[in-house]
């Protein structure tokens, strides 16, 4: 019997934006000048095949620099960035540190505090317990940020002090459901100060604008990622949105919907920023053991952004 034919449209851009390579490449290039092993806080970007392939390179993860034994080995600070406190620690055990939070989240980072300074109270959209989230909040005192999760908190949110009020965001969030919340406490705060630039990140946008126009043309959508990837978590719900309601997230564990995908005609893939390309093309490589594939990527716009990495590893 002839292989049923699938046409698959692939989003792009898809997979590493410039703040995950520059993280991984500053935990390569640690492991290059110190040796093995070095440290890493917390998963450096949220991708199993990544920390994993890292592991065996000779990183070591933990939660916290509690837990590391040789406090003599370097750490390094993951591309989510870490609350103010963590590189205080570091220096307090006289520990070397590189920090790989993405630039985009530091513009985030800094961008609160001259608030603070300021004299604004804070207001940051994101999910809870997030790292990038807990990192933001952990720059400023106790008190002077609160987070909003949804629009319905964003409704109930109670100013405490009448002081000026501004917001920042995580950067990995839904573009249009931060969009439909900060139209909430505009209406509320007519005065609220917003970021001078966006703070969701290029990439996340890009990405995001890539699935929305491919969805709607697709019977199904995957997109590869971790589950605990916020920006890939996040392409999911764009692609369900923008007319695709059988859209799913593979992860490592994921068993490929094999049935359901004979029931198609188009898939779209995409995938988040923290997968890399050898995910894609692995999970393509399946489909075309069962499947006669034509492919047709699909490009919104051009990415050419590049972040250096610190000096001290070149």
């Amino acid at each position: 019997m002839k292989n049923k034919e699938i046409k698959i449209l692939l989003s792009a851009p898809r997979g590493f934006c410039a703040g995950v390579e520059r993280a991984i490449e500053i935990v390569e290039k640690s492991i290059q000048k110190y040796g093995a092993p070095v440290y890493v806080r917390h998963e450096i970007v949220h991708n199993k095949y990544v920390v994993d392939d890292l592991k065996n390179k000779g990183a070591i993860f933990v939660e916290e620099l509690e837990e590391i034994e040789d406090k003599s080995r370097p750490v390094i600070f993951s591309a989510h960035g870490v609350p103010k406190k963590i590189p205080d620690d570091a220096k307090n055990y006289n520990m070397t540190y590189v920090d790989a939070t993405c630039p985009l989240v530091s513009k985030v980072h800094r961008e609160a505090e001259n608030l603070h300074k300021s004299g604004y109270h804070l207001i940051l959209i994101g999910h809870q317990n997030h790292p990038e989230v807990v990192g933001t909040m952990g720059q400023l005192p106790n008190g002077s940020i609160d987070l909003i999760q949804n629009e319905d908190e964003a409704k109930k949110y109670n100013l405490k002090n009448k002081n000026k009020i501004s917001y920042v965001t995580q950067t990995t969030l839904s573009v249009d459901d931060t969009k439909e919340i900060i139209k909430i406490l505009k209406e509320r705060f007519p005065n609220i100060k917003e970021p001078q630039k966006d703070d969701i990140c290029y990439a996340t946008t890009n990405r995001q604008m890539a699935v929305k126009n491919i969805a709607k043309k697709c019977d199904l959508f995957f997109v590869i990622g971790s589950r605990n990837s916020s920006n890939s978590v996040r392409l999911v719900e764009v692609a369900k949105k923008s007319g695709c309601p059988n859209s799913l997230l593979i992860h490592s564990q994921s068993e490929i919907p094999y049935k359901l995908i004979e029931k198609s005609n188009t898939i779209g893939i995409s995938s988040g920023a923290s997968a890399p390309e050898i995910l894609v093309d692995s999970f393509i490589n399946s489909l075309k053991k069962r499947f006669t594939v034509n492919i047709d990527e699909v490009e919104a716009i051009k990415e050419n952004v590049v972040f250096k990495i610190p000096k001290k590893l070149n």
